[in-house]
């Protein structure tokens, strides 16, 4: 393994399920997108992750909202966690904007200095195995843009997830809301290999990496592709950092998710393998000094 570049984690999670986090409880058939998720229903600890990273320079992480039933709890867990063992570096936080509540809920969440931002994940998709949410008009909707609003008030960035029939719709939120640091997951979580899926991905991506508060993370490639190899990813890696550039693309583990598909070591090979014909800055920037710049982690140490 050649791989000796610093790495800051852009997206990933820990969980202890002596908490109730509802995703991860309940029938596991029929499977979700996402698969037979029988082998992440266990806690998966600050221990843990840093075992599936052995062997790499991890120097940060960001942690993202698991979907524990309780988001304030998992807030102050996780935050409890990088004051003892210094990681994660960062914390996004769930809030669900579309509460009555959202604002004292931002409130809270701003509270804890390692919170730099918030997701409220918005996946829409015909096919209930794949969505998240029971409408597709929430980037559109006043009390939900009331909520998304107040992040500017808290300083807070917000994690995007969408599916690409949803980017249109993203690009003129981002395009109204320039003052709001809006983070792309899973670069656009592109679900159909077809053509005409991959043209829909692609066009969405360009019209939204035409607003600059965007950036987006090359994350979660198994979500959409179980069985991937260096080949299957290379087109959605690659055109990802053609159409938003290296210092607006950063790499994500999105473990223990991904390690349904993969080990965290054989992600950022591939992830190394896909990115040597870029020079050393631009490959700086996908593995670390993206996240670290767009989610406030300071400079790297001398």
């Amino acid at each position: 393994m050649a791989l000796n570049l610093d790495i800051v984690d852009a997206h990933h999670h820990v969980c202890d399920l002596t908490h109730s986090y509802p995703w991860l409880e309940g029938p596991v058939e029929p499977f979700r997108y996402h698969g037979d998720d029988r082998p992440i229903r266990r806690s998966y600890l600050i221990d843990d992750y840093l075992r599936d990273f052995d062997g790499l320079r991890l120097v940060g992480s960001i942690h993202i909202e698991n979907g524990a039933a309780d988001p304030l709890w998992e807030t102050m867990w996780v935050d409890t966690v990088r004051s003892s063992r210094g990681l994660p570096s960062a914390l996004v936080a769930k809030v669900d904007l579309l509460a009555s509540d959202a604002r004292a809920k931002l409130a809270q969440q701003a509270s804890f200095e390692a919170v730099h931002g918030v997701r409220d994940i918005l996946n829409w998709h015909p096919d209930p195995t794949f969505t998240h949410r029971d409408r597709n008009d929430l980037m559109t909707d006043a009390h939900w843009l009331d909520g998304f609003c107040a992040l500017a008030e808290y300083g807070l960035s917000f994690d995007l997830q969408v599916y690409p029939q949803q980017l249109p719709d993203a690009a003129k939120l981002a395009a109204d809301h320039p003052d709001i640091r809006i983070i792309l997951d899973h670069a656009g979580m592109p679900i159909g290999r077809d053509p005409d899926s991959v043209g829909e991905w692609r066009k969405g991506m360009t019209e939204l990496a035409r607003r600059p508060n965007v950036v987006t993370k090359i994350s979660g490639l198994g979500l959409n592709d179980h069985a991937w190899t260096i080949a299957s990813v290379r087109p959605f890696v690659l055109e990802t950092i053609n159409i938003f550039g290296p210092q607006r693309c950063m790499f994500g583990s999105n473990f223990p998710v991904d390690g349904l598909y993969s080990s965290l070591v054989k992600l950022y090979v591939a992830f190394d393998e896909l990115t040597l014909d870029l020079n050393e800055s631009d490959r700086r920037s996908l593995f670390a000094e993206t996240a670290r710049r767009t989610y406030r982690l300071g400079k790297a140490s001398a």
